[in-house]
């Protein structure tokens, strides 16, 4: 019985332990997370040839940015308000240029997806 029981915890362990490796955070490389977006804006917004590779250029070049920026925090000894600061300004800047590649129209969904991530967000998660 005490075999049995040791046994179960260990196998425990070793789920947990496998479980905590995806939960440690989106661990994708900006061009999947650019892919990814690009592909999530066409879905929602109904975007073009043309629009689709434009907002995945500014996907990936502000993917790299962040990328870059984790990075420095990381081995720098952790976030910062200045740096939850300038994260949030490169978001508003990339909103900014979507806005222009889009139609009026297709802003409005645009925006529309933005919020329900949010809301997910606030909600517990789930799929981004």
């Amino acid at each position: 019985m005490k075999k049995s029981g040791i046994l179960m915890l260990v196998i425990m362990m070793i789920s947990f332990a496998g479980m905590a490796q995806n939960w440690g955070g989106q661990q994708r490389s900006p061009e999947e997370r650019a892919k990814s977006e690009t592909a999530t804006i066409k879905e929602k917004c109904g975007l073009d040839a043309a629009q689709e590779k434009k907002v995945y250029d500014l996907t990936l070049a502000n993917g790299k940015k962040m990328a870059k920026m984790r990075e420095e925090m990381s081995s720098g000894g952790g976030p910062s308000g200045d740096m939850r600061e300038k994260m949030m300004k490169m978001r508003e800047e990339q909103n900014a240029e979507i806005k222009k590649i889009l139609t009026a129209a297709q802003y409005v969904k645009y925006e529309k997806y933005l919020e329900e991530r949010r809301a997910q967000r606030q909600g517990g998660g789930g799929q981004r």
